[in-house]
């Protein structure tokens, strides 16, 4: 198999009906963000490094000038007190061909099983013509009870048909062969400004704000909310959104392969 997914702590870890949520890169990267404040926000210990080499075939310059090949990760983070444990899956790219993201999510769904994880929840944007002050967060999934149970009309609604073309990549490949091996989940998509440069923050707030919500995490939301009037203070969101190029090389070669009338990237 050509995706090799490495175990970096001494066994697995015996958890409580853990929840996967995936971010990885797409519209404005909101599921990335979402993703990786969540991970530092609870100090989430690192489960798996994957690596492939149907990757994008490129390396990245860090902030001390050396390169670094794309990481794909999964983050764990066990409760006490009865709730859920959660595992992160999130990463610099995701893959970009039809049969990798397929065999890639397929893994996943295999892992996820071992694991004994009871839902899935993917992450992703709807790129809009402008910027959303108020992102709306919207809801699908593979299972209707699933759908049900984030879906309450005002924080997030449910009414996607129409509203959104193919949800393209791992975010909406991973819930259709989650259904085909047993496993419920769901897709939150998060509005955001569409432009390429765009750093979709106030998306992965709502994104953020709803899983905190519903799964109990205790995450300190005022954190990304200071950060978010950080950025807009020093007018950096746009800049932000130029500086995280190698995030914008996945989204770049993904919307080459989609119709001019989809307005979704996973």
């Amino acid at each position: 198999m050509s995706w090799n997914f490495t175990l970096t702590q001494k066994s697995l870890p015996k958890l409580r009906k853990p929840i996967l949520i995936e971010g990885l890169p797409g519209i404005g990267n909101v599921g990335k963000i979402a993703a990786d404040f969540i991970i530092d926000n609870l100090k989430a210990a690192k489960l798996y490094d994957i690596f492939s080499y149907d990757l994008p075939n490129s390396v990245f310059v860090n902030e001390e000038n050396i390169i670094e090949l794309p990481t794909i990760e999964i983050f764990v983070k066990r409760f006490k007190g009865g709730k859920n444990d959660i595992l992160i899956l999130t990463g610099d790219v995701q893959p970009t061909e039809e049969h990798s993201s397929y065999e890639f999510s397929d893994r996943v769904v295999d892992i996820a099983k071992e694991l004994g994880v009871v839902q899935i929840i993917t992450l992703g944007g709807i790129g809009l013509p402008e910027n959303p002050q108020e992102p709306h967060v919207f809801c699908t999934g593979n299972d209707k009870a699933a759908v049900s149970q984030f879906a309450n009309g005002a924080q997030v609604k449910s009414d996607l048909y129409n509203v959104v073309g193919p949800i393209i990549g791992v975010t909406g490949i991973l819930l259709g062969l989650a259904q085909r091996k047993g496993v419920p989940g769901v897709c939150l998509l998060a509005e955001t400004f569409g432009h390429p440069a765009y750093l979709g923050v106030r998306g992965s707030r709502a994104l953020v704000n709803v899983l905190n919500k519903k799964l109990r995490l205790g995450l300190k939301v005022k954190d990304l909310d200071k950060e978010i009037k950080d950025m807009e203070s020093e007018g950096m969101l746009e800049q932000a959104g130029k500086k995280s190029a190698s995030l914008k090389k996945v989204q770049t070669l993904t919307e080459t392969k989609m119709k001019k009338e989809t307005n979704y990237i996973g």
